[in-house]
This record gives C-alpha cells, structure tokens and sequence, in this order.
C-alpha cells in the first residue's frame, strides 16, 4: 500500500450514478439523486464520496450506518414518528443503521457520506 492508494475526493474522477428513489417511496416532487462513490473497500461494507440530491421527499430506511457533513443546500430529517432535523451546510452526523423516516430536500443537496454496512 502506497500514498497512491489514498482517495483524495477533490481529484477523483468517479463516474456518477444517476438514479431516483422507487415511485412508492417519492412522498413529493421528482427528487433525482446521483451518488459518485470514490471509495468501495474490498469488503464491500464501507463506501465513501459524493452524494447530490434535487428537491423532493421520499422514505428512507437506513440498514448502514452513515456519517455525512452537507456541502451544500438545505435537507429535513425526520424519523418515523414526525420528529425532525434540518441539515444545513456545515451539519456534521450519524444516522445510525435501523433509522426510518424519510429525507426531504428543499434546497439541491450535496453531501459527503461514509457509510458502513454492519453484516449480519
């Protein structure tokens, strides 16, 4: 292992993934996502980069554990009981894995995320 594999974010050159979240779980507008992943370890439970989303809201139900810190826009949080969070940039945190509720943009987000998937 050498300095080379370090994955500086700024110089990477991942292929975005464009995609959106399955009709049942859009609650509003057309909130298209692209997520470009500079980082997948040979495991397979880590990943980390880059992820953007336009405005919209839809449900989410996190089986990894997430950190993220948002570079940009305005996102609400809210857990399965209405209790919420807005993430501005700046916001540092964890959504632990077993969270359910679902993420809202208001304004188009992007974040960066490290998330761990625990195996059973």
């Amino acid at each position: 292992m050498s300095i080379h594999n370090v994955v500086d974010f700024s110089q990477a050159k991942t292929e975005g993934e464009r995609y959106r979240p399955a009709p049942e779980k859009i609650l509003q507008g057309d909130p298209e996502q692209a997520v470009f992943n500079h980082f997948a370890s040979p495991c397979g439970q880590l990943n980390a980069g880059i992820w953007e989303g336009a405005v919209g809201q839809w449900t989410v139900n996190f089986t990894e554990h997430e950190y993220c810190e948002i570079l940009q826009g305005v996102s609400v949080l809210r857990d399965h009981e209405g209790n919420a969070k807005t993430l501005r940039i700046g916001d540092r945190f964890v959504i632990p894995a077993g969270f359910k509720g679902t993420w809202e943009v208001l304004e188009p987000c992007r974040k960066v995320y490290v998330a761990f998937e625990q195996k059973a």
